[in-house]
């Protein structure tokens, strides 16, 4: 992914400079060749201290490390196998890569973008050690050392003001130490649900870029731009306490985890943040986010020309694994045009705290996570926050009275309460819209349904081709007081998958009344859709409070 939005920003530079580098190459081509020395070779114990430190990296980590296994029998069935997984990872770069380049079709005069070849050659990477961690958790952790001295045939080709100009990426090298998670480990085969992958350090990658014939990797400074910039891009992606996350099982066959707390934070101030702007000082703002999560990140406000902003911006995130997860801080300097510029990071595991009581961390800025390169030591400046994780009761209600075996509790008002007093704090509100029966639309039935509340809308999935739909999709609201006498709406639809006009229709809708879910904790029926002859939604709530 860092190849692709790199390659696009430095094909404007390589078309003004192709004419030099074609007289180059063949100046190349065309001269007397040198005669071949022959490699000199020597025993490993004739070798002094700034060879062996040399060849040091070549050393396998199973030589190097007692905690990485070898494991030759993986390498000979990834050689086996490599044909078939080159079709099959081309395949899926090709579903990733062609609508990132349909957005470019029809900008700055390019008319195509498409790939002449695309191969990953006949070697195949190999693992160089093993690592396997034990964990208290349902989860196998294992770090392999993954080393991949390629050849490729990787060739792009753009048509750009009506020429064609081929691209064709050369002599491919990769290092990297991923950190592989199979989580949660479930009695379903293939017995884990999702695979997390972060790097634990930067990445090594190294390669040749050839335009019109000629490499553009020669261009004086443009080989260290090129590399700087994957390693930053693959760093603010995956660099560990960042994850991809790639489902493999659907979440309705498993036991996904649920709330089990709320995270507030303070982000009290920072201090001694760098400038960035050329002409003023800085514009900073925080993103924060728990790792494990796909909701989008909160954000703090953008303090304009100021190093030492102070917001005392207060958030709710919802957790999930405190043992786990970790809170994930970043700074940004906003910017009016372009990309904002990266300022620093830290993140806080939440295993460091304890349940209701507030700690404050003041933390030095990052470059990255695990760098260590001198260059990413400078001072950054520091942040500050202030955190408190508060773990739902057991029991949320706050009414006296017994269960009965349909998990409701009986009234407790007779106690002299008013309902206000009974009911009240922050908690939160959770939807699980499980599924639909008898829906049916006039022109086609792919269902999916939209669930509203408070100004927020949650959809989930559309399933093709039923009138039973079965979503199983759980949605959250974070709320600081209960929902008496409110209601939550929600609608099923469909979609036609192909081009056609008039392509949503409406299936049916519900309102739902949330004083039963707040004097209950929670309900578990199904609904009649009005608008639909004989259509029924099943949708359970609970209503948690800290």
């Amino acid at each position: 992914m860092g190849f692709f939005s790199t390659l696009l920003g430095i094909i404007g530079f390589g078309i003004g400079t192709c004419f030099g580098l074609l007289v180059g190459f063949f100046l190349f081509i065309y001269s007397k060749p040198k005669p071949v020395k022959e490699p000199i070779t020597r025993l490993l114990y004739e070798l002094d201290n700034d060879a062996l430190l040399d060849i040091l990296p070549d050393i396998p980590f199973w030589v190097k490390c007692p905690d990485y296994e070898r494991v030759d029998w993986l390498n000979k069935f990834v050689a086996d196998m490599w044909p078939y997984l080159d079709k099959a990872i081309c395949a899926q770069i090709k579903c990733i890569t062609e609508p990132m380049f349909a957005e470019y079709v029809g900008k700055f005069q390019i008319e195509a973008i498409e790939y002449d070849n695309l191969s990953l050659g006949t070697i195949p990477p190999e693992i160089h050690g093993l690592k396997v961690s034990e964990t208290n958790e349902k989860q196998l952790v294992m770090e392999p050392a993954v080393r991949w001295a390629g050849n490729p045939n990787i060739v792009l080709a753009l048509k750009l003001f009506s020429f064609r100009i081929t691209v064709q990426l050369v002599d491919l090298q990769i290092f990297m130490a991923p950190r592989i998670t199979l989580k949660p480990l479930v009695p379903t085969f293939p017995c884990f649900a999702t695979v997390a992958v972060s790097l634990l350090e930067k990445p090594d990658v190294d390669f040749g870029m050839n335009i019109l014939g000629g490499d553009i990797m020669a261009i004086p400074g443009l080989y260290q731009f090129v590399q700087k910039t994957i390693k930053r891009q693959v760093a603010s992606l995956y660099i560990w306490p960042q994850t991809l996350e790639i489902p493999i099982l659907d979440p309705a066959t498993v036991a996904v985890k649920k709330p089990v707390g709320i995270l507030h934070v303070n982000v009290v101030r920072a201090q001694k943040l760098l400038k960035k702007d050329l002409l003023g000082k800085s514009d900073p703002y925080v993103k924060l986010n728990l790792t494990g999560e796909s909701l989008p990140s909160k954000k703090t406000t953008i303090k304009k020309r100021n190093l030492n902003p102070e917001w005392n911006e207060k958030f709710k995130l919802i957790v999930k694994d405190p043992g786990s997860q970790v809170l994930q801080l970043q700074v940004f300097d906003w910017d009016k045009v372009g990309n904002h510029d990266w300022l620093g990071m830290q993140f806080v595991p939440l295993k460091h705290l304890t349940p209701y009581e507030t700690k404050e961390f003041k933390l030095d800025l990052l470059k990255h996570t695990y760098s260590q390169d001198p260059r990413d030591m400078k001072q950054r400046g520091k942040i500050v926050v202030e955190l408190t994780y508060a773990p739902f009761r057991e029991d949320s209600i706050k009414l006296d009275g017994t269960q009965d075996g349909y998990g409701r509790k009986e009234s407790g008002f007779n106690r002299g309460y008013s309902e206000t007093e009974v009911y009240s704090g922050a908690g939160l509100l959770s939807v699980l819209v499980q599924g639909a029966e008898d829906v049916e639309g006039e022109r086609h039935n792919n269902p999916y349904a939209m669930v509203f509340f408070r100004g927020e809308t949650k959809r989930t999935k559309m399933i093709k081709g039923t009138r039973d739909p079965l979503w199983s999709e759980e949605f959250h609201f974070m709320l600081e007081e209960p929902p008496l006498n409110e209601k939550i709406h929600i609608e099923v639809m469909s979609k036609r998958t192909g081009f056609g006009f008039r392509s949503k229709e409406h299936l049916g809708n519900v309102d739902i009344n949330l004083t039963d879910v707040v004097h209950n904790g929670r309900i578990n029926q199904k609904y009649h859709l009005i608008g639909s002859k004989n259509g029924l939604i099943h949708v359970a709530m609970k209503w948690t409070t800290e």
